[in-house]
């Protein structure tokens, strides 16, 4: 796939999956960029923004399987992996595949499991395989996990831990429409709700074209020093304890491309970068607790880091 398909192709997807999500094209490109980067999306909201709309929307556009999974604290590894049954006809074990053998999979207010459950999508989210009884199960292509949570409402949850959070390419969120696309999303949904016609721009090996050609667009060496720069600053700011991680340099770069191939471009420019890091950096960095009664945060700090951080052009 050329990088000029690529772009026609997530632009027929943004363009699909904004009859379903109205206002919010700065984050279906971010959410879309994460999933050309072969990435995992974090999206914490408050209930009713669109959250499930988007992961459905885009797995339609791409004509994809997609699962949705409700976290609670009663659910089990195996609720979402699968489990072996035994055969009384074969008198053999065989393997019952869970919900997470799919090509989108929603992890619905995913700090609601245990730490068990939330641990059990660590392999598959890193290494998109599984293993269940010893042996391993590959994860279908492409593998998309997108994870919401509730922002407000912290009773009987459980808070990610930091080895989960480093696993996701971007956390954002979706926010409020405004109140002219708030009514323009009314009398969208006067009628059926536009999710029920929404038809597929794209298909499976497009997607996976698409993701291929994103990891070969061109990163000059100031733009790998840039990235490092940016993320060896959360380490050294006297307000981290703990800064972002190698992981987070990566996600950065994939991110910085996909962006790029979005633009129709074959190179990624700085402001990609700028673009791309208060989204793939902030959720993989703990402040200190000092820095947290001052009122910082992460996402603050990343602003002030790309302020200051400059970027060294060579002659």
């Amino acid at each position: 796939m050329l990088p000029q398909e690529a772009r026609n192709l997530t632009d027929r997807v943004l363009k699909n999956v904004e009859k379903v999500i109205v206002s919010k094209r700065e984050t279906i490109t971010l959410v879309l960029a994460a999933v050309l980067a072969s990435g995992h999306i974090l999206v914490e909201d408050v209930p009713g923004v669109g959250k499930t709309m988007l992961c459905r929307s885009l797995a339609r556009s791409f004509d994809c399987d997609f699962q949705r999974i409700q976290f609670t604290p009663d659910l089990l590894p195996s609720d979402i992996l699968g489990l072996s049954v035994f055969n009384l006809k074969t008198q053999q074990f065989e393997f019952k595949s869970g919900p997470i053998f799919t090509n989108f999979l929603l992890a619905d207010e995913i700090n609601r499991a245990t730490p068990k459950t939330q641990s059990a999508l660590l392999e598959a989210m890193g290494e998109r395989q599984v293993t269940i009884d010893g042996v391993t199960y590959p994860l279908e292509e492409p593998f998309v996990v997108m994870a919401t949570q509730n922002p407000i409402e912290y009773e009987g949850t459980f808070p990610l831990p930091e080895a989960q959070l480093d696993r996701f390419l971007i956390k954002l969120r979706i926010g409020y429409p405004e109140e002219p696309y708030e009514q323009e999303m009314l009398k969208r949904l006067k009628g059926t709700h536009p999710i029920s016609s929404l038809g597929a721009v794209a298909n499976k090996e497009e997607l996976l074209e698409a993701q291929k050609c994103a990891r070969e667009v061109f990163v000059d060496e100031t733009i790998y020093q840039y990235i490092v720069s940016l993320v060896t600053a959360t380490r050294k700011d006297e307000s981290v304890y703990l800064g972002a991680s190698p992981r987070g340099s990566i996600a950065l770069l994939h991110l910085s491309q996909a962006l790029a191939i979005m633009q129709g471009r074959t190179y990624v420019v700085p402001d990609d970068v700028k673009m791309g890091a208060p989204y793939a950096l902030p959720h993989r960095i703990l402040l200190k607790t000092e820095a947290r009664l001052r009122g910082e945060t992460s996402e603050s700090l990343i602003t002030k880091i790309l302020n200051t951080v400059p970027l060294n052009i060579r002659a």
